[in-house]
């Protein structure tokens, strides 16, 4: 039983959370999960993971959902908001043996009401694909594990292709199929096709066509997510190196790379409009970064524990364009040139991104708003606006727009703004120098002491669950960061790039503080998906939770309301 007074309210886990634009209420009777409805015993286990697709059903109720809890892999009817989950009738189920699945991705360009194509990586390197509606298995890639025997950690179709897919492995390696192709009996050879900093792309060597077209290695250890962006014209992989490297995915070029403050990339997403990135990872915070500019323009700090996904909400960003002020100089004046203003764009500007225009009172010739959550091992969904009072901060500002706390914060340094290609990028890390590991240890030491303004009593609750997270270093923990430094190559990495455009010090640049920040789970969460009703959530006990955008719960739904 939880204690009386700040420790039950601490651990209580909330049902419900309001922003500004309403509350959000969770739908106790859609939660889907395995039928039995008992919590999973997560240890040892691969992350809950979800996927969605719309079959186009005439019905008006086509939205399929697939998650993954421990071996077992199921596939059921979304119904959302509207009706309560069936948990009886899954359309799909599989157990599978010596082996669990970690990720999955539907193809949307070839769903219907009779078939869909559904991607499933696995822990031992293997990628199915199976149509779930027809209960069909209709191939297995990597069947021998001759291509990579680690564990796939995540798996995508190409946009706008029915038949080429990327998959990415804990090796650091991704591999490029085609569904028509064979793998071949033996280990594929390898020719070099481009090499870069830190990367490399080999074809396959073959005389006829077979898997995999081609390999990329990426960084140091696992990639651990990557996402192409919304006009699938450029790739973002996140590694455990820390690094967030963006390439070109057809010319296989790097276009830009960042690196985390301490500690490995664990999640990413695109801005709908393709603009911005913002990753999360082990640092325990979500860092946004510029497209353009290649550079960071904000870190958010709210989690207290590593940060596992990090996904925009398209029906809240909004951007109404307007003529740029003449202040505006050096990479802002591109801020409307830029390639990624297709689909992403017009969902952006939809019929549901009215929000920013409703509250933009004054009368600033651009108004931006966009929204992201975050979800992380701490149990906590964390959501964060991102404003022009961060993306264009040498604006006059009317008022405070958001709860946005810049902390002290410092322009970034001019140079090198618009270096974007490789050989720049290798320029600004060559003439940096070498940082003794004990400054990083002092900055580290800054940030746990920057004025996060939080009062003493509320100080207990940034107790951090990871020894080496963010939230719990302190001034006497130096001594234990260098010996980590020591030990890791990451750390020397981090001597060489902090304090550079690949990694700003904690005073460089904006600080956010989230609009919302809340216990939802019981056990680390592992799901963050925006949908247009409704935000949905995971966690590894097995549970997805529907969480209902404000005026979107049906009134004869029975909702559990616990005041917060």
């Amino acid at each position: 039983m939880a204690a009386e007074g700040g420790g039950k309210e601490m651990n209580e886990i909330k049902t419900q959370f309001s922003t500004r634009e309403g509350v959000y209420k969770l739908l106790t009777h859609s939660e889907y999960s395995r039928p039995n409805r008992v919590p999973f015993n997560s240890q040892g286990s691969n992350p809950v993971k979800v996927s969605f697709v719309n079959v186009n059903d005439q019905s008006g109720n086509g939205d399929r959902i697939c998650f993954n809890v421990g071996r077992e892999l199921y596939f059921y009817i979304y119904k959302g908001v509207r009706k309560a989950a069936d948990l009886s009738k899954p359309i799909d189920k599989r157990i599978y043996k010596g082996t669990q699945p970690t990720c999955h991705d539907f193809n949307p360009l070839t769903a219907t009401a009779e078939s869909v194509s559904l991607l499933v990586g696995f822990s031992a390197g293997q990628v199915q694909l199976i149509d779930p509606i027809k209960k069909e298995t209709s191939k297995l890639f990597n069947e021998e594990r001759l291509i990579d025997k680690s564990r796939v950690t995540c798996v995508r179709w190409v946009p706008g292709s029915d038949s080429l897919f990327l998959v990415a492995h804990s090796s650091g390696s991704m591999y490029l199929y085609n569904v028509e192709n064979t793998c071949g009996t033996t280990a594929p050879h390898y020719q070099l096709l481009k090499q870069g900093e830190n990367y490399a792309v080999h074809t396959c060597k073959s005389k006829s066509a077979r898997n995999p077209l081609l390999r990329w290695t990426v960084g140091e250890g696992a990639l651990n997510e990557f996402a192409f962006s919304p006009d699938g014209k450029f790739l973002a992989c996140a590694s455990q190196d820390g690094f967030l490297r963006v390439f070109g995915f057809d010319a296989a070029e790097l276009h830009g790379t960042m690196k985390s403050y301490f500690g490995g990339l664990l999640c990413l997403c695109w801005s709908p409009d393709g603009r911005y990135i913002v990753a999360g990872g082990e640092d325990d915070l979500v860092t946004v970064w510029s497209f353009s500019d290649c550079r960071v323009i904000a870190r958010g700090h709210g989690h207290k524990s590593w940060v596992s996904v990090v996904a925009f909400d398209h029906c809240i960003t909004s951007v109404e364009d307007g003529d740029l002020p003449a202040e505006f100089s050096g990479s802002d004046e591109d801020f409307h040139e830029q390639i990624h203003c297709g689909t992403g764009r017009e969902r952006a500007n939809s019929a549901h991104s009215r929000l920013s225009k409703r509250n933009s009172t004054d009368s600033r010739p651009v108004s931006v708003t966009y929204r992201f959550g975050s979800v992380g091992q701490d149990t906590q969904l964390c959501l964060w606006d991102l404003t022009e009072d961060i993306l264009f901060p040498h604006l006059p500002l009317s008022r405070a727009r958001t709860h946005t706390n810049v902390m002290n914060a410092t322009s970034p340094p001019v140079t090198g703004q618009n270096n974007t290609t490789v050989g720049n990028l290798s320029d600004i890390i060559s003439d940096t120098l070498i940082i003794d590991g004990s400054l990083i240890a002092t900055g580290v030491s800054k940030f746990a002491t920057l004025s996060l303004h939080e009062s003493r009593k509320d100080r207990h609750e940034k107790d951090h669950k990871r020894n080496h997270s963010m939230g719990h270093i302190s001034s006497k923990s130096s001594d234990k960061l260098n010996q980590l430094s020591s030990t890791r190559t990451a750390k020397a990495d981090a001597a060489k790039t902090l304090g550079t455009i690949l990694c700003p010090r904690m005073d460089e640049v904006p600080l956010l503080e989230p609009l919302v920040c809340k216990k939802i789970a019981h056990e680390r969460l592992t799901v963050l998906i925006f949908l247009e009703d409704c935000l949905v959530t995971a966690c590894q006990e097995g549970f997805v939770c529907t969480w209902a955008r404000p005026g979107k719960v049906v009134s004869d739904r029975p909702v559990e309301d616990t005041v917060m």
